[in-house]
This record gives structure tokens, C-alpha cells and sequence, in this order.
């Protein structure tokens, strides 16, 4: 049986400015999501439109949030932190900032993107050393908040699991680990919007091999949470004659924007393997930590849209996929 507990990301509830992040809130509770991950520019405009600082509105956010009997699972996301060019002082000087807010939600993670900026800093004892000082930052005092390291497909340098693992072992703190989503193995190993199969060449063996040496080689304990959703198929396939072609943007990071649907949505052109990847993070190695619904549906940016609706249509998704994984649970 799968027993992972079921967060949402607040934007993937909306993404509309009349979408209030409190509303948010109480819609998942009622939903029946065990958590919630609280993005920052949610968190931001909610403190501004109630007149509160943005600590004060951390505390309103962490006491509704307890009223609706959701746990915070992170504070997203803290980008482009490691390598960049800007001074390091500057950086940690936002990261007290991000932390202490993390604090007062009682956040369990900080959640860091791996470095995207085409002109970071490449230097891995620099990367190793400032990502250090960030995670002693946050274990400076209570209550610990614990760094959950997100390799993106379109990351400068550290674009899969690989890599940043090996970067998690290097950094060599507890509260470093890996925040996994399947968006970004997909896209990396297996989806290609440029083709008209969707797929990359050998797709699918490339993936089976990585899920593989994911299952032998990385230490369970070093899975923070788990984000899930899926990828529509461009028909016909991305160019630069698309509308959302943007000069410079990596495709996966405008179809990360854009067309990131809850997994199993056909209807809407989902068709990644969403339920294989699942499958070797959660049944394969065992994990039964928090899992989190994070899309990016553009259809959500309109004032019509309900939140109710996108919740309702998380809790489903989870459904199919728990059902998924559960008959090859059985069969193990």
C-alpha cells in the first residue's frame, strides 16, 4: 500500500492574482492534501494585500495553514543561489531572509532549483563552499529547516540526478538533499518537444537505465520529497515559430511554464512516463516520504478558473497513479 503523504504547490492551485493564497490554503485542506508548499511570490502578495510585513504574513499563512490541518512542506523556490556572479554577501544576506520566513511556516525544506544562469559560476569548490554556508544557515538554530536540492533539465551544470547527488555527498551536511521531479528526468532523458514522437532516440532505454541506477545507487535517506507531474506533447512539435518561443529560454524551461498538466490529464496531452519514474522513486527504493503535485497548467492564469477545480483535479491524478503503483506494489 501506498502510504506517502500528498502535498500541493500553492501555484498549482492558480496562478491568477484573485487566486489568494489563504483561499489556496483552506480549498487543499478541504481537498484532503496532507500539505502545501508555499511559494514565495504567493506568500508576498498575500502580505501585501493584508498590510503585513512579509514575517507577519508568514505567521498568519503557518496559523491558517494549522486551522486547515496542512503541513508546510517547503518555501520555493530560492533560485539561482550557487555560482552566480552577484556578491555572495548579497545572496546569504537573502538567504537569512528566505530562512527565517521558513522558520515561522514551520517549512520543513528550503527548496533550491540547481543554478540556471548561463553565465554561473562553473567552479565546484565555489558551488560546494556557498551552498555549504547556506545549509549551515539553516541549521544554525531551531527549528532546522533542511535544503531540498532540485536538479532541473534545463540547470547549468547540475541537470540530473547524478550529478547532484554527487554534489549532495560533497556538500556533506544532513540537511542537504535532493528534491526529485519528474518533469525535469523526463525532459532531460526522455521527451524531446522538437520531435514529432515526443520522445528523444532510445528514450525509453536511456531512462530504464537511469531509473535503474537510481534504485542501486541512491541512499534513501537522501530523498527530501518527491514532486510529480506530467508534459503535454507538442502537435505539431516547438519551434521558433511558436507562439511561446522565446529567444534564449531553454524548451524545457518554456515547457515547464507553460504546458505542465497533473500526470495522467491525456485529455489535456499529457504522455510522459510519469507512472515509471514514480515507480522506481517510491515502490522501488521504498520511499515513503512526502510527495507533491507541482504543475504549471497556463490555463490557471485565468480569472475563471477555480481552485476547487485544480485541487480537485490533483486528487484525482494521485488516485490513478496510487493505483498504478499500488498493483505493482502487489506483484513485488
Amino acid at each position: 500500500m501506498i502510504t506517502n503523504k500528498l502535498a500541493i504547490g500553492s501555484l498549482s492551485l492558480g496562478q491568477h492574482s484573485s487566486h489568494a493564497l489563504d483561499h489556496k490554503i483552506r480549498v487543499a485542506g478541504q481537498a484532503g492534501f496532507a500539505g502545501i508548499e508555499i511559494v514565495f511570490s504567493d506568500l508576498e502578495r498575500f502580505s501585501q494585500s493584508n498590510k503585513l510585513s512579509l514575517f507577519e504574513g508568514a505567521g498568519r499563512i503557518k496559523a491558517i495553514s494549522d486551522e486547515n490541518h496542512l503541513s508546510i512542506l517547503s518555501l520555493a523556490p530560492f533560485e539561482n543561489y550557487e555560482g552566480d556572479q552577484s556578491p555572495l554577501i548579497d545572496r546569504l544576506r537573502k538567504s537569512i531572509q528566505w530562512i527565517e520566513v521558513a522558520r515561522i511556516l514551520h517549512a520543513s525544506f528550503l527548496q533550491v532549483p540547481a543554478q540556471y544562469g548561463s553565465d554561473a559560476i562553473g567552479d565546484e569548490d565555489v558551488i560546494i563552499s556557498e551552498l555549504q554556508q547556506l545549509c549551515d544557515l539553516a541549521s544554525s538554530k531551531q527549528p532546522l529547516v533542511s535544503v531540498a536540492y532540485e536538479p532541473m533539465s534545463w540547470s547549468t551544470y547540475h541537470s540530473t540526478w547524478e550529478s547532484s547527488l554527487k554534489l549532495v555527498e560533497s556538500v556533506a551536511r544532513e540537511n542537504f538533499g535532493l528534491c526529485l521531479d519528474t518533469f525535469h528526468i523526463i525532459t532531460k532523458l526522455w521527451a524531446d518537444p522538437s520531435a514529432p514522437s515526443g520522445k528523444y532516440p532510445n528514450a525509453d532505454n536511456i531512462l530504464r537505465e537511469s531509473l535503474r541506477r537510481f534504485i542501486r545507487d541512491c541512499p534513501l535517506e537522501k530523498i527530501f520529497f518527491v514532486q510529480l507531474s506530467d508534459g503535454e506533447k507538442f502537435d505539431p512539435p516547438f519551434s521558433k515559430e511558436h507562439p511561446w518561443y522565446f529567444e534564449g529560454e531553454a524548451p524545457q524551461f518554456t515547457w515547464s511554464k507553460h504546458a505542465r498538466p497533473f500526470p495522467y490529464e491525456a485529455e489535456l496531452g499529457a504522455y510522459m512516463p510519469v507512472a515509471e519514474v514514480a515507480r522506481a522513486w517510491i515502490v522501488e527504493t521504498g520511499y515513503t516520504g512526502w510527495v507533491s503535485m507541482e504543475i504549471f497548467d497556463r490555463r490557471m492564469r485565468d480569472k475563471d478558473s477555480q481552485v476547487e477545480h485544480a485541487a480537485m483535479r490533483g486528487m484525482e491524478s494521485w488516485r490513478k497513479l496510487k493505483r498504478e503503483l499500488e498493483a505493482t506494489q502487489s506483484k513485488i
